[in-house]
């Protein structure tokens, strides 16, 4: 699990954070706020925001100025089910689901699609492990 770790959080990746918030109280804007701090290139994604820290937000995957290299998902679990079809559909081939993100078919989805899935961690928590 840990190459694993280590591919997902390699500093060339491109980040995409679904589910990011302008709330400082909620885990959206914790985990877009530390990757950006890392140093990762990271876009936000939440259809109800303009702007999140100054960085314009888009609405959705496909949206986005380029194809991310992983998709990390900070949302209820159907809202993640219905990403990974967007994953899919652009060929994002890997997706981190954020504790709570999670759900037994959106798993499975990920493995019947040839999507690698990380999931029960924490993204923050397993990049600051690596510096």
């Amino acid at each position: 699990m840990v190459d694993v770790i280590r591919e997902f959080l390699d500093k060339r990746n491109v980040i995409a954070v679904v589910g990011a918030s302008r709330n400082p109280e909620k885990y959206g804007y914790k985990v877009y706020r530390a990757l950006k701090m890392a140093g990762y290139k990271v876009y936000p994604v939440n259809p109800n925001a303009d702007e999140i820290l100054g960085d314009k937000c888009y609405p959705d995957l496909y949206s986005l100025p380029e194809k991310p290299d992983v998709v990390s998902l900070v949302v209820p679990p159907k809202i993640a089910e219905a990403v990974l079809h967007a994953c899919k559909d652009l060929d994002v081939r890997r997706v981190w689901m954020q504790p709570g993100a999670e759900s037994e078919d959106a798993i499975k989805f990920c493995n019947d699609n040839g999507i690698k899935v990380v999931y029960g961690l924490c993204i923050m928590v397993e990049s600051g492990r690596l510096r």
